[in-house]
């Protein structure tokens, strides 16, 4: 049995043959013939390797699968922490808008304001870049004359002596100009009152 011819062994691929070969610690010979219990254990010893491998790999995806499922658990929850951190950036923001609340700004107000200006409307942002521009475009007297305007403006006591400033002026200048009419019209009246005489 040991010596009989086996058949389909000529199906036996080149690589299989050598590995067998240099297994048993002969060369293979062109015309050569492995008995039939060197090419069960050698297939035997393939089929377990590969069965060894298929387990190795449902293991690997698993464990991607499992990862890929962690990665997306996370980036919902960052997305979701994202989103309750601008929440609470709009509550400091409301908070602040009360008077006598102090409006002192850490790191993390910062990161967050770009964020809840650009979820409040796409418009505001535009049209504070618009506006940026525009006043870059301005000359240097009309940016002084904004700044000043904006200065007076925003502020109460800025605004209340601005006003008595203005009012004061006019009347300084009333006065002027009443003085002056009066004074020509009092010296055309004396020289009428000289011709007459």
């Amino acid at each position: 049995a040991q010596g009989a011819a086996v058949p389909g062994l000529e199906k036996i691929p080149e690589p299989i043959k050598e590995a067998t070969a240099q297994f048993y610690g002969h060369p293979p010979s062109p015309g050569t013939s492995f008995p039939e219990g060197q090419v069960d254990s050698l297939l035997s010893i393939i089929s377990s390797q590969r069965e060894r491998f298929r387990a190795k790999n449902q293991e690997l995806e698993g464990e991607n699968r499992m990862l890929q499922h962690t990665v997306h658990a996370l980036q919902s929850e960052l997305d979701n922490l994202r989103a309750d951190n601008i929440k609470l950036y709009e509550k400091i923001k409301f908070l602040q808008s009360y008077p006598g609340r102090g409006s002192s700004r850490d790191d993390t107000e910062q990161r967050y304001s770009s964020q809840y200006e650009e979820r409040l409307d796409p418009f505001s942002s535009f049209s504070r870049k618009e506006r940026q521009r525009k006043y870059l475009s301005l000359s240097p007297w009309d940016k002084a004359t904004l700044s000043m305007g904006r200065l007076i403006l925003s502020n109460k006591t800025a605004r209340t002596v601005a006003f008595f400033y203005t009012l004061l002026l006019h009347c300084l200048v009333f006065l002027v100009l009443y003085k002056t009419a009066w004074s020509e019209s009092v010296g055309r009246d004396c020289t009428a009152f000289c011709a007459k005489k």
